[in-house]
């Protein structure tokens, strides 16, 4: 909760950050869930082979003869294999956590300074622009057209609008439109660092060749101690050796029977896999992941970011009978290129429309969330408005034109109407809908990354199962899901329609769907690990917060570069 209520135009003074900044109301974000240096080095440092050859070697040099501990070199090259790999990856991502580091305009004593993440504290007001990131939760105190993509959080792919006394939350983003918050939660109190709070604990990867290889170690183990003092009571009191010969003999003994060679040749086949996936811009952060990933026959895949781009593009427009379609286009490519704060939307009919244009415009109505509609009055080419079909045709929406738009949403496809309208816009009047006359739809959808199709192609000759989970729209998932070419993309469920979580009938669905949307962060994780109870082993790539937890529980977490630093932290894998 805040303590005043803030003056979004002054902010806070001095004295009050001081007084907050005493009280511990500061933003200081809680380190990403990423292993650190002393990790790895433990990690690859005290294994179980290392511990029996190191044993042996220590009591060879005990011995008085340290020419013949050199097999103890086995312990230096293991364990440099996989720090040097693993410290390198730690310090690709730790650059990258800096370059992606995100700073806040905070206003203070009327002046707009830009501030790093853990300089604001609560009460603080913060200024919101498109391209800027959400870096606490807050209340929204003025907004103008403001959207706010929360696609890393909720997987939801289409920007929501916020209005005055709406609530915003950490790790989101404005994709267009301004205004100004009030911090009202700090640090850890974040959404964004709570979701991620469950997957702070770091764990190994589950490598089965690892663990095979330290179950042998540690029944070698075992056999050494009973066989050892075999060897070294025959070496001592049979053959009248002196202890150190005894030590030494018995040592040359067991060393035989450790599978040293075979742990290094593994290491040294995993360093090769690294270097070979580093030049597909796959950084490994996790030796024994080279060996996971080829186990894998289920992937769990998130929609945004993985498969689609996390844009729009335009893919038809189809104006209605005896329509001018080169005005319509014309129409479109303005509408775009004078919008002065750009959406989603607008940037994909600019992008489609490139012809720099030549109209004039007069007067203009921005997109708002009540409306849903926009509209631009120009110099010589009338007045023009963009909107959703329900609130631009109102009493027109029936019939056929109903049906089209049905079925268009149906594909997965966003529809837009431009209409024309005989009424005047005028800059700082917002007006209620004019009669209007509908002259075009205009289609959007997702765009679906280039190599999408051949990489779910791939994955099908593989044998491997590809399941598409998302927070969006079920629909819209298994349209983009059809476009990138999985089978089975018919086959969608709406994720609040499954059974409770754990349950033999949710692990049914799980098992037999392929695209699910509307999905929870829990219920991702949910997914995982009833794959993984059925005997799969998963692998899931994602870039959001939401994601973490499925990342964390996954037999192989593939994560995005461009992702959250959460999601980066807890995979084994990031794609460059």
């Amino acid at each position: 909760m805040t303590d005043r209520t803030t003056d979004p135009a002054t902010g806070l003074s001095a004295a009050e950050v001081a007084d907050r900044v005493a009280r511990g109301l500061t933003n200081a974000i809680p380190a990403a869930p990423t292993r650190t240096v002393n990790q790895i080095i433990r990690g690859n440092v005290f294994t179980p082979i290392n511990a029996v050859v190191g044993i042996l070697a220590a009591m060879v040099i005990v011995a008085g003869s340290p020419k013949d501990a050199l097999f103890g070199g086995v312990i230096i090259a293991n364990s440099v294999i996989g720090v040097v790999q693993e410290l390198r990856a730690k310090k690709v991502l730790d650059q990258l956590s800096v370059i992606n580091a995100p700073k806040a305009q905070a206003v203070r004593e009327g002046q707009v300074l830009e501030l790093q993440v853990h300089e604001l504290v609560q009460d603080d007001v913060v200024e919101l622009r498109a391209g800027a990131q959400v870096v606490a939760d807050g209340t929204m105190l003025t907004s103008e057209n403001l959207e706010i993509d929360e696609s890393l959080l909720t997987g939801e792919a289409d920007p929501v609008v916020k209005s005055h006394g709406d609530d915003v939350l950490s790790g989101s983003a404005v994709v267009a439109g301004t205004g100004r918050m009030v911090i009202t939660k700090v640090g850890a109190e974040n959404y964004a660092v709570k979701l991620a709070e469950e997957a702070r604990r770091f764990t190994l990867v589950n490598s089965p060749l690892r663990n095979d290889v330290n179950r042998i170690v540690k029944w070698v183990g075992y056999m050494i101690i009973p066989v050892g003092l075999l060897l070294a009571s025959s070496q001592f009191f049979r053959r009248d050796e002196g202890w150190r010969t005894s030590i030494i003999s018995t040592v040359a003994g067991l060393v035989g029977m450790v599978p040293e060679g075979l742990v290094l040749l593994t290491s040294m086949a995993f360093a090769v896999g690294v270097v070979r996936l580093a030049g597909q811009r796959c950084l490994v952060q996790e030796l024994p992941a080279i060996e996971v990933l080829a186990r894998v026959d289920v992937l769990c895949a998130d929609k945004t970011g993985t498969i689609t781009e996390g844009a729009l593009e335009v893919s038809g427009v189809q104006p209605f009978d005896h329509e001018d379609a080169a005005a319509i286009d014309a129409a479109l490519a303005a509408l775009a290129q004078l919008d002065p704060d750009p959406n989603a939307t607008s940037r994909a009919l600019n992008n489609h429309f490139g012809e720099a244009t030549t109209w004039a415009v007069t007067g203009r109505v921005p997109f708002s969330s009540g409306r849903k509609w926009s509209g631009m009055t120009f110099a010589e080419h009338g007045s023009w408005v963009l909107g959703a079909p329900e609130n631009v045709l109102t009493s027109a929406y029936t019939g056929g034109l109903q049906e089209q738009v049905e079925t268009h949403a149906a594909q997965g496809q966003r529809v837009l109407v431009l209409a024309t309208t005989a009424a005047t816009f005028a800059d700082g009047i917002e007006p209620a809908l004019p009669v209007v006359h509908p002259v075009a739809l205009v289609l959007l959808e997702d765009i679906v990354r280039a190599d999408a199709p051949a990489t779910l192609q791939y994955f099908a000759d593989q044998g491997v199962i590809v399941k598409v989970i998302s927070g969006d729209n079920n629909v819209t998932v298994g349209a983009v899901a059809r476009r990138a070419g999985l089978a089975g993309w018919e086959d969608n469920v709406n994720a609040t329609t499954l059974p409770p979580d754990g349950s033999e009938a949710f692990a049914d669905a799980i098992e037999s769907g392929t695209v699910f949307g509307r999905v929870t962060p829990h219920q991702k994780r949910a997914m995982v690990q009833a794959l993984q109870a059925r005997g799969h082993t998963v692998a899931m790539t994602g870039d959001g917060v939401n994601d973490v937890l499925a990342l964390k529980d996954s037999d192989c977490g593939v994560a995005m570069a461009s992702g959250s630093e959460a999601t980066r932290g807890v995979a084994q894998l990031v794609l460059m």
